[in-house]
């Protein structure tokens, strides 16, 4: 599958913002399974500099510099990927979920693709007994880990309702186990706390999701939004993404632009201003098929 992407983010400013720094994560990932055919980004006012490199997750990253007096910045990021389908990997096959807490226990550092490195805390994630406690029925003795793993996502999904106006970025991830109400993200970061709880590595996946119009409506521009899964380490298969959002496995209709150990080490942009005041913050996201051509390199 090929798709055209675009996603725009704007800030009106109140007032005048005279210097700004930008870190920017908006260019999707090259993987085994998903190639890059083009990629743009696109800064409205042009940045005085800019320049490209890889965080320590090997994800893309800019970092740009706006030195000109502005009330509106416009980030334009556009690509065009093709996305192969996903292994579907034999959850009974998969090792006992001990086995495996066992095994990254023991691992020296720097092994197992680093998957040791997301055992632990992190600054949106903290481990505890009750994520423990949430995750145990789906991990009896001796269940295969990917079995676990995808009761425990099939519980997230029937268990808690997507509400966008249940939480924002600053939300405790106790409050959203709490009252069972969230978004992708905020599953994303549940199911990772539960993992790292039973002592599973599980890293925060971000990207986007080709979402389909109601039935007998046109697809309306930029209606798209940025999505948020994750992946669990196992030994047999190394990373398996699940998304708990919409109880699957990703495959070819999700397209993964970075990941790290939270929402944190992904956030599409960062930035520090010198002047303005309050902010409207405005995005746009189209996720179109390529028989759906919309963006100017699309053939």
């Amino acid at each position: 599958m090929i798709y055209d992407l675009a996603h725009t983010t704007i800030y009106d400013y109140s007032d005048v913002v005279s210097l700004s720094h930008h870190v920017i994560r908006l260019q999707p990932r090259e993987l085994p399974r998903q190639r890059r055919l083009q990629t743009a980004l696109e800064i409205d006012p042009a940045p005085g500099s800019a320049r490209a490199q890889r965080d320590y997750y090997g994800n893309e990253m800019s970092f740009i510099t706006v030195e000109v007096a502005h009330k509106r910045l416009q980030v334009t990021a556009t690509s065009r990927i093709e996305v192969l389908p996903a292994p579907v990997p034999e959850p009974d096959r998969s090792p006992a979920w001990e086995t495996v807490r066992e095994q990254l226990r023991e691992e020296e550092p720097g092994t197992a693709l680093a998957a040791g490195e997301f055992l632990y805390d992190s600054p949106h994630i903290t481990v505890g007994p009750a994520f423990e406690q949430y995750a145990r029925p789906s991990f009896p003795a001796g269940r295969p880990l990917l079995a676990g793993v995808l009761d425990l996502t099939a519980r997230i999904h029937r268990e808690f309702k997507f509400d966008p106006k249940a939480t924002t970025v600053a939300t405790p991830l106790a409050d959203v186990l709490k009252h069972r109400r969230g978004v992708c993200q905020d599953f994303a970061h549940l199911e990772i706390a539960c993992l790292r709880s039973l002592g599973l590595a599980a890293r925060y996946v971000s990207g986007y999701l080709e979402t389909d119009p109601p039935p007998g409506k046109p697809r309306l521009a930029g209606a798209d939004a940025s999505h948020a899964w994750l992946a669990v380490y196992c030994p047999v298969h190394g990373w398996v993404d699940v998304d708990p959002t919409n109880n699957l496995l990703p495959s070819q209709r999700h397209v993964t632009v970075g990941w790290g150990r939270d929402y944190g080490d992904v956030c599409p942009i960062r930035g520090v201003i010198l002047g303005s005041g309050a902010h409207v913050l405005k995005v746009a996201v189209d996720v179109i098929p390529s028989h759906e051509p919309r963006f100017p390199f699309a053939a």
